[in-house]
């Protein structure tokens, strides 16, 4: 069976694809779920840094004939301003959304720390982080952890047949305490703690969320679908239900969209952000302007062992770290991501940079592009 026959017989045996195709990939939600989405959990979340270089005015500054350098915004053109002040700052930042690895490998750490102990307390530091109101919170005081599990970007604690739900967004976190302090945490806009979970001997988690835009959520549900961003997730990329036939499948539901902004997509493939999208596609030696309908037969085979052993490598490297190593393993292992104006680790050639309103993208034009570079509107508007 070809790939575009595997693709029309999924699609008219998939429900999700089914409705993707007629409405787009959102789910209707009923009036007793939550009101609110994940969508703003995307990775296309707006960037919260900046960086730029003040001026004096021209009509003012008595030396307004000098020659004046272009002001860069957000850091974008730091490997033509070979600024290592900007590259360290920059760089330090992406890669930083926990993905479908750091998540699998915490959710396998916790799992060691919580399983059957109780949860004494949760005190909320952060009230806008708690997106539901029944359960309460205060209904797992008591109760005992049963699983800590996985949903694409999700962090699940069941306990007691209650679950515990947590998206991290893009600057949240966790942190282990042996021991917890004494008085519990109160609300402090300028403290990055958003949540704290003390369990039976007085050690506890503590959630936070650095930046001043708070993105992080908490949900408190029966079943893990009551929460609206798990309800609308694509299949899970170490499933073995997700199959060469099942990518191609969806890679044909979506048409001519670019392939980056498929795999990062949390209704068509669960778990892949913007890091590893960009890692995956390096692997596969293909553009992230690709259109996806048109990845078939041999690119389709490459593409879906890009997504399986990038990930599968990743979840194996992170396996047995501690949440506090989580991040920094990340950004070691990865190839091009991150890592604007740095060697390629295959061709030697320098790795790129695309940049968007609220993200961008890295890649390496040899490998992925045959030598050219991709346009970046952003950065020739800058440079004009």
């Amino acid at each position: 069976m070809s790939s575009r026959e595997a693709a029309t017989a999924y699609a008219a045996s998939s429900p999700r694809l089914s409705r993707s195709m007629s409405a787009g990939t959102s789910s209707t939600v009923s009036r007793k779920e939550p009101l609110h989405t994940l969508s703003r959990h995307s990775d296309t979340t707006t960037r919260s840094a900046s960086w730029c270089h003040e001026t004096r005015s021209a009509r003012s500054s008595p030396r307004a004939s000098k020659k004046i350098e272009p002001v860069i915004g957000n850091g974008r053109a730091r490997a033509m301003l070979h600024s290592p002040r900007l590259v360290k700052t920059r760089t330090s930042m992406l890669g930083s959304m926990p993905e479908l690895p750091e998540v699998e490998a915490l959710a396998l750490d916790l799992k060691g720390r919580l399983l059957d102990r109780a949860i004494t307390r949760i005190d909320l530091a952060a009230f806008s982080a708690l997106k539901t109101f029944d359960p309460p919170l205060h209904a797992l005081h008591g109760t005992l952890v049963e699983d800590v599990t996985r949903h694409g970007k999700f962090l699940d604690i069941t306990a007691s047949g209650t679950h515990l739900i947590m998206h991290l967004a893009r600057a949240g976190w966790v942190r282990w305490r042996d021991e917890v302090p004494p008085l519990p945490a109160r609300p402090n806009s300028k403290n990055p703690l958003a949540a704290r979970i003390v369990i039976d001997d007085e050690a506890g988690l503590d959630v936070t969320e650095a930046g001043t835009k708070k993105s992080l959520a908490i949900y408190v549900v029966r079943v893990p679908q009551d929460v609206p961003g798990i309800a609308r997730l694509g299949p899970d990329p170490l499933d073995d239900a997700f199959t060469i036939e099942v990518l191609g499948a969806i890679l044909q539901s979506e048409g001519r969209k670019q392939i980056k902004g498929v795999l990062r997509h949390q209704g068509t493939i669960a778990g892949i952000g913007n890091a590893y999208s960009d890692e995956i596609l390096h692997a596969a030696r293909m553009s992230p302007y690709k259109p996806a309908s048109s990845i078939e037969d041999g690119d389709l085979e490459t593409l879906f062992n890009a997504v399986k052993d990038t990930i599968g490598d990743a979840v194996e490297r992170s396996r047995g770290l501690h949440a506090s190593e989580l991040k920094s393993e990340k950004r070691t292992n990865l190839a091009v991501h991150g890592r604007t104006g740095q060697t390629c680790p295959v061709c030697g050639d320098v790795v790129r940079e695309v940049s968007f309103a609220d993200s961008s993208l890295q890649y390496c034009a040899t490998c992925q592009t045959g030598g050219k570079p991709l346009a970046d509107r952003r950065m020739s508007k800058l440079l004009k």
